[in-house]
């Protein structure tokens, strides 16, 4: 059974706040409401807000070993060195190897890269390291991993092998063997922002070499469209300083894209921040999900066009075949769950043998979109052992349920909303039941249920020009800064109601309030609410776009649901 959807209105009561900075920017309250909803309460911050630039940047020393770490690959680059450049198989992970290695290349640095497949699974691996003692190479350099690698740490020092862990993960109380690591999340780490995601660490790390060898800043800002599609793709929190290499990011995507990326979207019109969630990063994925990470890595570091346009026509052949092992996976997992006799209350656990590990990720996600509730998807890795994606909802850590199953598990890792793990496989059921009482304990025993958080309640006439494009200037937009939702009442259907889509599932329709204020409006997936806007006036919660078609430009409603 779907949940259905509660409404829930932000508390953005007029106040001081809001009302002196309407007068000071001479904007709508509403829009004044929303900055100080986002912690924006004076001139001065709202400037920065809107106008991001280098200067809002941090400075890189500020965090732990930084300095240990600038000075270690110098000494590797002035003594002839071989690096190794070791990155998870995710887009982030891989965006982190590809700005890493370019990098040290362009300062004359012997590099090489390796990102582990999945078979060999998450993190550094034995595997990375017995490569880069076979291969001479004495410094190893992880990006988005090696924060909880502490055998592996301990394997490399006995080989000779210097490490310098970038990781955004949660460390645990021990902490690996290494030269340096830079993680803002370390207890004893006084970095101003935390929430950095692995690509964005290795910006830093960068920003105090080039900073440390005497370079202005401007000598690596090519570097941030990697960052921008990193924390796209690993969902960080786009406030302060993420918000910051995102929006400066974009503008490297907008004004000189990286070959690679130019080619695989090829459009004309500007790149946003869903662009890379929807469709760079899940084709960045693709290759890793179920070929090498490698190809990945190959759009955001080659060149040459000839080349590049055999790696995307392969990145495509794939990713067409990511989505219909996806879809097979999806509507398998949806009948586990559906015809389950012992199905969990407060969570889902489905496991298949054969499923594809490279999928199960997404399955979790999709089946979250569905049941709205913590998930795990597990498959078979090898005999007796299963591997695990998990997911999770608002407000509930999947990763502090997992350590409340520690008796159960082989090994986790994660954040608060996505983690890994892999169990014994005779420990499914005992684990699904521990996971159920403790999803149902921080839920305090109440079924969740899926929200539509509102921005504000505002009439259609309120959507001015001037408005909208204040609006659009919110961007990018992400955790911490959604995409603002909207609540219109007692709205009619102007003129007719046309069911699109290539099974009819989608709506199309033109909408009014006081029989003004015209607005066109799409609903995806929506056609099952055609009965309310037929037979009466109706509420709606919607976002506000811009529909661009035949090169004209209109304000449009993406309709969310209808009451």
């Amino acid at each position: 059974m779907e949940e259905k959807i509660k409404w829930v209105v932000k508390d953005n009561k007029l106040n001081e706040d809001a009302s002196q900075l309407s007068n000071e920017l001479n904007v709508d309250i509403i829009i004044a409401e929303m900055l100080v909803s986002r912690g924006i309460k004076t001139f001065d911050q709202s400037k920065s807000f809107f106008r991001p630039n280098i200067s809002q940047l941090h400075d890189p020393f500020l965090m732990r070993d930084m300095n240990i770490a600038v000075e270690r690959i110098l000494l590797a680059i002035n003594q002839k060195e071989k690096i190794m450049v070791y990155g998870d198989y995710d887009v982030d992970g891989i965006s982190s190897v590809a700005l890493m290695s370019s990098f040290l290349k362009d300062m004359g640095a012997i590099v090489s890269t390796y990102i582990p497949d999945r078979s060999e699974g998450y993190g550094l691996s034995t595997n990375g390291i017995e490569e880069a003692y076979e291969k001479n190479q004495t410094l190893i350099i992880t990006l988005d991993c090696g924060i909880n690698a502490i055998q592996q740490s301990k394997f490399a020092s006995e080989k000779g092998i210097d490490l310098v862990i970038c990781d955004h993960h949660l460390p645990s109380e021990a902490l690996p063997k290494a030269c340096a690591i830079l993680n803002p999340k370390r207890k004893d780490c006084n970095y101003p922002f935390k929430e950095l995601c692995g690509c964005g660490i290795g910006f830093k790390l960068i920003q105090a070499i080039n900073n440390k060898i005497g370079k202005k800043i401007e000598n690596i800002l090519h570097f941030l469209d990697l960052v921008a599609i990193a924390c796209a793709a690993d969902i960080v929190s786009l406030e302060g300083e993420n918000r910051t290499l995102t929006f400066l990011g974009l503008r490297q995507l907008n004004s000189k894209p990286r070959l690679g990326i130019k080619l695989l979207i090829n459009q004309k019109s500007k790149i946003k921040i869903n662009d890379l969630l929807f469709f760079i990063a899940p084709r960045i994925n693709a290759a890793g999900r179920l070929a090498k990470p490698s190809i990945g890595l190959r759009l955001l570091t080659e060149t040459k066009k000839d080349k590049l346009i055999e790696i995307i026509n392969t990145i495509e052949e794939l990713n067409s075949k990511r989505r219909e092992v996806e879809k097979s996976m999806a509507n398998q997992a949806f009948e586990k769950i559906k015809s389950s006799t012992n199905n969990n209350f407060y969570s889902s656990v489905v496991c298949q043998d054969d499923w594809h590990k490279g999928v199960i990720g997404i399955v979790a996600s999709r089946l979250i979109d569905k049941f709205y509730k913590p998930t795990i998807v597990f498959c078979e890795s090898k005999k007796g052992e299963l591997t695990g994606s998990g997911r999770s909802i608002k407000n509930v850590d999947i990763h502090e349920i997992l350590s409340r199953c520690e008796e159960y598990i082989l090994s986790y890792g994660g954040h608060k909303y996505a983690a890994g793990l892999k169990i014994a496989k005779k420990n499914l059921i005992n684990f699904s039941q521990k996971f159920d009482e403790e999803s149902g304990k921080l839920l305090n025993n109440n079924l969740p249920s899926k929200q539509i958080l509102i921005e504000s309640e505002i009439n259609l006439r309120s959507i001015t020009p001037k408005f909208f494009r204040i609006l659009n200037q919110f961007q990018p937009f992400g955790p911490a800064n959604k995409t603002p939702i909207f609540l219109s009442k007692n709205l009619e259907v102007f003129g007719d109601i046309h069911k699109v889509g290539k099974n009819k599932e989608h709506l199309k329709i033109n909408i009014s309030q006081d029989r003004e204020n015209i607005f066109s409006a799409i609903g995806f997936n929506l056609s099952s609410k055609i009965e309310i806007l037929e037979t009466s006036n109706f509420d709606m919660v919607y976002t506000i776009e811009e529909n661009i078609w035949n090169g004209k430009s209109t304000i449009q409603l993406n309709i969310k649901d209808i009451k």
